[in-house]
């Protein structure tokens, strides 16, 4: 009996334990890379409502706290969303290291990681504040990289 609890909490710890990833780093050709542009997209519009969302009830006062810590609360899980996408998909996966001396290539590599840095960055900031401008920062730049990244018969 005592083994049977044992093994039954242990396996509730390892299910309820584990995070789910946008995903695994395997090349599975699952994933399509427009759809992740299309969910930080998303990611930022939330971000948009939530930083709306605080500032009016920050106007309200006392009464609404427990609104305003969720929406604070929303606000960060959606940045670190965007963090996670940027990295975990984009820089881990898809942007690949090219050879210095193929000067057309670096260029539009090095101009790929200063735009996911940026949304890195503009994603940190948003979670900081609740500065609109942050917003446009992340949608320009996010347009930016889509360019960079696809090809022109892709958008």
């Amino acid at each position: 009996m005592k083994r049977s609890i044992i093994l039954v909490l242990f396996l509730s710890l390892i299910t309820f334990n584990l995070k789910s990833y946008a995903h695994c780093e395997i090349p599975c050709g699952i994933y399509g890379d427009s759809l992740r542009i299309e969910q930080i997209s998303e990611h930022i519009t939330t971000l948009e409502k939530s930083m709306n969302q605080i500032n009016e009830l920050s106007k309200a006062g006392d009464e609404n706290y427990n609104q305003l810590v969720r929406w604070v609360v929303n606000k960060e899980e959606h940045a670190t969303k965007i963090q996670d996408i940027v990295s975990q998909y984009f820089l881990h996966q898809r942007i690949k290291p090219v050879d210095p001396t193929d000067v057309e290539a670096y260029a539009k590599y090095t101009n790929q990681l200063a735009l996911l840095h940026h949304l890195l960055v503009f994603s940190m900031k948003a979670k900081q504040s609740t500065d609109l401008e942050v917003i446009e920062k992340l949608r320009s730049t996010l347009v930016k990289f889509s360019h960079s990244y696809f090809h022109e018969h892709e958008h």
